[in-house]
Parts: C-alpha cells; structure tokens; sequence
C-alpha cells in the first residue's frame, strides 16, 4: 500500500516539474521573439538569441511546440523520436534505414556540460510504441522531457554543427558533374538568414542524402538530392522549398506500399514550403 507521505511527496514532485518545464518554455519563447529576423551569416556565426529563433521554429516543426512532443514515438516506425529534432533512438536489436541521431545527441550534450541519465547510455529501453506510450507518465519519460526541454539551445547547436559539417560529406557523395553546384547552392543559401534555416531545418528533417541505406529504388531525398535538384536563379528559398518538395514527392513514390507514406506528404509539403515565406 502506498503511504501517503509518499503520495504527497510524488504530488509535490510532478508540481515542480510542471512548475519548471512552465518556466523553461516561457523564457525560450520570450527568446525566439527577441530575434525579429536572422542575420545572413553562417551557421557557426549564429547568435545565441538567432539559435534560439531556430530552435524554436524547429521545435514547433516537430513537435507542435510541446514539451509532450519532445518524446514520442510515430505510428508505424520502429524507433522513438525525441528532442525538437524528433532525434532517431533504435531499440536494441532493431535498425531501420534511418541513422540514428539521439544517441550522437546525448554524446553532445555530455560533451559540453549537461549531465545526462546513466539509463540512456545504452538502446531505446522501450522495445515497441505500445511500451512507450504505457511508460509517458513514468520516471524516465519524465526525466527526459525534463532533460529537453532545459537543452533547446544545446539541441539546436547540435543540429546547426551538424549542417555545417554535411558539405564535404555531400561533395564527396555527390554524382559526377554535380559537386559544384551542390557547393555553389550551399553557400548561396548558407548567405541568407532564411537559406541558413532551410538547411538547419532540412538536414536534421532528412538528413544530408549521403547514406547508401536512406534510398528507395535507389534514390535519395536528403539535403544533397534537394541541392543538386534545385534551380541556381531566383529566390535561392523558394528555390530549395520547390525541390525538396519534387524529392519528397519522389521518395513517395518510390517508397514500399506497406509503409503508405503519402499519409505524411502533406505535412512534409507544408513545412518544406515555410522556407519561402
């Protein structure tokens, strides 16, 4: 039988954490519109007050702006996504097409100060989606929401070195004849504040399209096919928008029929199309 000094201590608990989560929101938006727009410099030059913009834009793409949507686990997926990223996290023994993201997440956040919990050194605990779903209200789901939602800033670094080291990958992966113009588009919108963001967003959304494993019929749609697709004149935003909306387009098409993937286009559409605006 539970005590009920035990009661009110988990009560007391729960309060605090949702007393804390309540707090780190409000200060991470009161950042995200202190930035009315992005200067146009490089992603390693970013401010913290602009990488606070872009965390949170990245934030509401994933997750709805949520502190709930920092840990879930799709409908039809083998992995949770967790993070503003919706970072990759296998169970052990599973590997899908798709690199794996959360654990290289939790080694930067270790890396650069922020203690993270000894449980989580290892795969995705929760075998299956039912597992997850039935373990929301534990202590380790709580504990992580709690551990992302303090690390916005550090997540959306993390995300933002990460695009800033998928050139050389890209230009090395890249099919004959069409290195230089995947650099020439890179640089083009790596010059803009919007550009800068399209790519932010994009190669954590779906990667650089360097993997042999992240292909149907043999063919990509990470940031690499979405470069080398794109036109070189006009609006270099609208110009990316519009191919990475012919590359996810493709993916459906070429993607398995059991994984009915055209139920996600529309979503996928809508958020590539934001970069133009």
């Amino acid at each position: 039988m539970t005590k009920p000094n035990n009661l009110r201590r988990n009560a007391s608990q729960r309060g605090a954490r949702s007393i804390i989560l309540a707090r780190m929101k409000r200060v991470l938006l009161l950042l995200a519109a202190a930035a009315a727009c992005l200067a146009p410099q490089a992603a390693a030059d970013l401010s913290d007050t602009e990488l606070a913009r872009i965390g949170h834009k990245i934030w509401l793409n994933e997750c709805a702006g949520t502190v709930s949507g920092l840990t879930s686990w799709n409908e039809g997926e083998d992995f949770a996504s967790l993070g503003i990223g919706h970072f990759i996290w296998y169970p052990a023994g599973k590997r899908g097409p798709f690199e794996e993201s959360f654990p290289p997440l939790l080694a930067y956040l270790a890396a650069h100060g922020q203690p993270v919990p000894a449980w989580t050194s290892g795969p995705c605990p929760w075998n299956s989606r039912a597992e997850f779903t039935a373990a929301q209200h534990g202590d380790r789901l709580e504990a992580l929401r709690e551990l992302l939602a303090a690390t916005v800033p550090l997540q959306t670094r993390f995300i933002a070195q990460r695009m800033h080291e998928a050139l050389p990958k890209m230009l090395a992966a890249a099919p004959p004849g069409e290195a230089e113009k995947v650099r020439r588009n890179f640089e083009r919108l790596e010059a803009t504040g919007a550009g800068t963001f399209a790519l932010i967003d994009y190669v954590n959304f779906k990667g650089e399209g360097t993997l042999a494993t992240e292909r149907y019929n043999g063919q990509g749609w990470g940031m690499l096919q979405v470069l080398a697709a794109m036109r070189e004149s006009g609006d270099g935003p609208r110009a990316f928008a519009q191919a990475a909306r012919a590359m996810l387009a493709r993916r459906v098409r070429n993607a398995p029929p059991e994984r009915h993937e055209e139920r996600w286009l529309p979503g996928w559409d809508a958020r590539v199309d934001r970069y133009a605006e």
